[in-house]
């Protein structure tokens, strides 16, 4: 293949074509579990750059794997064969000016989410999307899994916050759709097709984001629950009380809380008292004559009179606020630096939730006596990140680790839930996808890919079998 890589090295210059020892920072997943070393890493400054790449190694038949931040957990972003070539949008980096009077703003797919929330900043405009790796997250890579994140409640998920794509497909061409409008009915909604997709249908370059109006004042509160049924209970009060105003509703669990507390010494617990469960409840409104804390207090007091809530804390100040959130979000962190473990990606309808973690719980416990537990996520829109750690002194999970996951995606198919619920499938769960989706759904993916992809070329492996591509790798 010395062909090829000296084709993309005078596409993409001495910058943009990384090969042998530098490729090694893009070569395994966020958990290391997936990728082997590619012929090489694109790192293309443009779109027309990306189309080359793409079209160069179509004719060479070599598969094209595209790459944001690489922080997913299904090792979507990373090679399964070394007859590929990485592209990452690394160079990509672009933040137009926001348009106020359309809520929009055009970005190219290899922006850092935490730079774009820094950029709207002094305009007084947010993108909505919020999570623990926004640090490292790219506009592509959330794209590509159809990102949810802590504020999807009120906002939606990135299907819901891309109004315009710019798309490379499989064959080099450009689609152009970058239109800065919400309502388009001209046809199929093709920016959707693309949501979700994990560059199995192209590389996204640029897009068009829905912006909102940055909130001019937030009510924050920490509270404990008995139980995950009082968690629910309380959900649907606070959505009641709360209506448009609640735009965070996360919860965690009491070892979630030990394992940040151990590992992240810097943060404290707030509470007076501990509970079995907490709520992370937060209010905002662009509005400053709201008074936010006023309806906070009140679905607080409701709370504690009907035996939901046994202690809480509303946050007096930024800072205060701040550590909230990262009681909430160093949980994987936390978890990580436990040592071992398996993370689950399930959703369930919101009503449901404690169902799940009970049922869960007695299934898991049954497999391996002892394995810890550590239920934590979006209350709202009931996706549960159910992740385990190993037994107290034990180095693993006694072999028990399949057998959990398809218990757990039983589970959550037969409660009319999902085992994938905002992480993808990536390389990681197709099995169940074949299990657990009827051969109808599975069949009309797999003719989607075929319709756009003949070739198989873009990131085979990912979300379908190699089987039903015409590239295979053994």
């Amino acid at each position: 293949m010395s062909d090829l890589a000296a084709a993309l090295s005078r596409i993409l210059g001495a910058k943009g074509w990384l090969s042998g020892h530098d490729t090694k920072p893009y070569t395994r997943d966020w958990l290391n579990r997936y990728g082997v070393e590619p012929l090489g890493v694109a790192r293309p400054a443009d779109t027309g750059e990306v189309a080359e790449v793409v079209r160069t190694c179509g004719k060479a038949g070599v598969a094209v794997v595209p790459q944001g931040g690489n922080t997913g957990l299904c090792g979507a972003a990373v090679a399964g064969s070394p007859n590929a070539v990485i592209v990452s949008l690394s160079r990509m980096t672009a933040i137009g000016k926001p348009e106020a009077d359309s809520g929009s703003i055009l970005v190219e797919a290899g922006a850092v989410l935490a730079t774009l929330h820094e950029v709207l900043e002094p305009h007084g405009l947010i993108f909505p999307m919020h999570l623990g790796a926004e640090g490292s997250t790219r506009i592509g890579g959330l794209i590509g899994t159809n990102a949810g994140g802590s504020h999807a409640l009120r906002y939606g998920m990135m299907q819901d916050l891309v109004l315009g794509l710019e798309v490379v497909l499989p064959d080099g061409a450009v689609w152009n759709g970058l239109r800065a409008v919400q309502k388009d009915n001209a046809g199929y909604q093709l920016r959707k097709l693309f949501c979700g997709a994990e560059g199995t249908l192209g590389i996204v370059t640029r897009a068009v984001l829905k912006l909102h109006p940055a909130p001019r004042q937030r009510a924050t509160a920490l509270l404990a629950l008995p139980d995950h049924a009082a968690a629910v209970a309380y959900g649907t009060l606070l959505r009641r009380e709360a209506g448009e105003f609640l735009s965070g509703l996360e919860f965690f669990a009491d070892l979630g809380v030990e394992l940040v507390l151990k590992h992240l010494p810097d943060l404290a617990f707030p509470l007076d008292s501990p509970g079995a469960v907490y709520l992370l409840v937060e209010l905002t409104s662009g509005s400053p004559r709201v008074r936010l804390d006023d309806v906070l207090t009140f679905a607080l007091e409701q709370g504690m009179e009907q035996g939901l809530v046994t202690d809480g804390a509303l946050a007096m100040s930024d800072a205060q606020r701040a550590h909230f959130w990262r009681l909430r979000e160093e949980q994987p962190e936390g978890q990580r630096l436990e040592g071992e473990q398996l993370k689950h990606d399930i959703s369930v309808p919101p009503g449901k939730l404690a169902e799940f973690i009970a049922a869960a719980e007695r299934i898991c416990t049954s497999l391996l006596p002892g394995v810890r537990i550590n239920p934590f996520g979006h209350l709202g829109d009931g996706n549960i990140h159910y992740n385990l750690t190993p037994p107290e002194g034990a180095t693993g999970f006694g072999g028990k680790a399949g057998e959990i996951g398809r218990a757990l995606a039983v589970l959550a198919t037969d409660m009319g839930g999902s085992f994938a619920a905002e992480h993808g499938l990536g390389r990681a769960k197709i099995t169940l996808a074949e299990q657990h989706r009827s051969p109808i759904e599975r069949d009309l993916m797999a003719r989607l890919k075929a319709a756009l992809d003949p070739s198989g070329i873009m990131n085979p492996g990912v979300l379908l079998y190699g089987h039903r591509q015409r590239i295979t790798f053994e």
